[in-house]
Order: C-alpha cells, then structure tokens, then sequence
C-alpha cells in the first residue's frame, strides 16, 4: 500500500498496519484458505510505534504469526508491503475462471460502507479504516461455489473481472445489489475498499452464510457484463483503478 494513493496522508499507522494485513487475508478468504503467517515490509518513518501497535492487534485478531519481513529507511513517500500464506482447505480452491452459464452470482454484505466511513460517516469508519476479512465465510463457501473473489475495487470491475477470467457474461440487477446508502447505489457499487465476497454458485445451492443474489451467469463466450440490459467495459468507470 502507498501513502496518497491507498491510504490517507493523514491516517494513523495503526489503521494502516490492520488494512494491510487484513485485505491480504481477504485474498486468502477468496480461495478458502486458512492463514498460516505473513511477511510484512514496514517503511520507516513517523509513528512506527503505531504501526507495530496496529499490526499486534490485527495478527492477534486473526491468530496470524508474523513470520518474518523487512524494514528501510527511505526519502518520500511512504509504502508498505504484505505476502499473506495460507493453507486451501477445500479442492478444487475456488478462483475466478470456473463461473458456470446458469450459476447464481451472490455478494456477501453490504457495499459501500467504506465509501460512506472514508467521508467521515461515524457509522461506518471501521469498514474503511479497518476491514474484517471474511475468513470463515471463505472456508464455509468454498465447498459451494464454482468462482470466487473478494471486492477490493468495486464491485461491478470485480464483476467484470470474473467474467473476463472465466469467458462468461455477467448479467446483474442493480435492484438487488445491497448497498449501504440506496440513495448513492451507483457510488456504493463502483468506489471499492468493501472486502466482501463475489462468487459464483449453482441456483439451488444451500449457502453456510448470508449473501445476496444480485444476477445470472450468461452464456460462455467474449467476457462482458450486463448491467439492466446494459452492457458495460472498463473503459465505462465500472470500479478503482490505480
């Protein structure tokens, strides 16, 4: 993550040691798999108390070790990395290339709340300061879906994305997309920072944990998506993108 571009100027390393470490095990929810550890790369600077304080109740948070990392000193502005490792728990590990023709398409949650926390909503400054990874959720479905992956940049480019991976068409409703603020339902599908659950799943299939039908697989061929009988393509700001 880069200071200015992922993350405020002005936020508390503490905030930004969780989100690093929670939307890398996020990926991992994606894939069903348990986390084992993480290397994190700290970039020296003001407050690294802070940082080492957010990232202790994150890892605590989660049972996660801190396996190992790097730290540096350096001019400018400032960047942090994470590798999170984990252990699939169910085979074959859910990714975003097996969507079916005829699958429901489902979203964990509700979109939009770390748009509304990022403006200063006191309800919802959590979602974007520090993001829950949907670990077990992930564990849970993996056993069920045929695609998935979590929503970091929205989720009509997430959208986009798994039907570009698996060659499908994606056709959504909007009506049905569970969004924080109905009054903003565009922004709260496009702006991202959500960490939810995008997947994929047979029409009749028995979910383990709460999610939103929000569309239907097309038909395999040239990925596209399908917004109210509309077809939409990156070129159209379906979501973040840096």
């Amino acid at each position: 993550m880069v200071q200015g571009v992922h993350v405020r100027d002005d936020e508390d390393p503490a905030d930004i040691a969780w989100k690093l470490v929670a939307v890398n095990l996020s990926d991992l929810a994606a894939k069903g798999a348990k986390p084992i550890g993480v290397l994190v790369s700290h970039m020296l600077g003001g407050e690294d108390e802070r940082f080492a304080e957010g990232l202790r109740e994150v890892l605590q948070a989660y049972d996660v070790p801190l396996l190992g990392g790097d730290t540096v000193r350096a001019e400018g502005r400032r960047s942090w990395g994470c590798t999170a490792i984990g252990r699939a728990m169910h085979t074959p590990v859910p990714d975003r290339r097996c969507a079916r023709p005829g699958d429901a398409i489902h979203v964990t949650g509700s979109l939009g709340r770390a748009l509304l926390g990022f403006e200063g909503d006191p309800d919802h400054t959590a979602a974007y300061l520090r993001p829950k990874p949907l670990i077990d959720d992930g564990i849970a479905l993996a056993v069920h879906v045929s695609a998935m992956m979590d929503v970091s940049d929205g989720l009509l480019l997430d959208c986009w994305r798994l039907a570009n991976a698996s060659s499908v068409t994606m056709n959504l409703h909007s009506s049905a997309f569970p969004v924080a603020d109905p009054a903003r339902r565009d922004e709260c599908v496009r702006w991202g920072d959500d960490y939810q659950l995008l997947f994929t799943a047979a029409p009749d299939a028995v979910l383990p944990c709460p999610a939103t039908r929000i569309g239907t697989v097309g038909d395999r061929r040239e990925a596209a998506l399908c917004l109210d009988g509309k077809m939409l393509t990156p070129a159209d700001g379906l979501g973040y993108q840096h």
